[in-house]
């Protein structure tokens, strides 16, 4: 058995990118930020940041389309999925969070749009009708050849 689950909890790095497929099918794509502080053996304090490439399909997607902004804070759990692709010839690849679930975290002014919930944060996750399970993912007939 395996798993390929991810949580993150991090801060928006700019405002989610939407595209809508031939299909009419939404995809976002945004950055997220997430980082640790520690004191090292100087008594320097240190913080490292990593950057995320957070990808929401259809029903999240349009979730942040209305509510995700650039600076925003949100727990996400998904699968890291890895593409590869080419520029200028040369292969490239590319990791990604498919994001499975978004839950945006701060109060209810801290989003735009407001029809937000009204508490501390708001949990968002597609089914896909499948024994209760969540899957955000393109599927399988999809094809992506963009690079980002």
């Amino acid at each position: 058995m395996s798993i390929n689950k991810v949580i993150l909890v991090g801060n928006v790095g700019k405002d989610p990118e939407i595209r809508h497929l031939d299909n009419n099918v939404a995809v976002a794509n945004f950055p997220l930020a997430t980082s640790e502080t520690y004191t090292n053996k100087n008594g320097e304090r240190i913080t490292n940041t990593e950057w995320h490439n957070v990808v929401a399909w259809r029903g999240l997607a349009e979730v942040c389309e209305k509510y995700v902004q650039k600076g925003k804070q949100l727990y996400i759990e998904g699968k890291i999925r890895t593409r590869s692709y080419e520029q200028d010839g040369t292969k490239k690849y590319m990791t990604e969070i498919y994001a499975d679930t978004l839950q945006m975290l701060g109060r209810k002014d801290d989003f735009q749009n407001d029809s937000a919930p009204d508490r501390s944060s708001a949990t968002v996750s597609e089914p896909n009708g499948n024994n209760g399970s969540f899957d955000n993912s393109p599927g399988e007939t999809e094809e992506d050849d963009l690079p980002f």
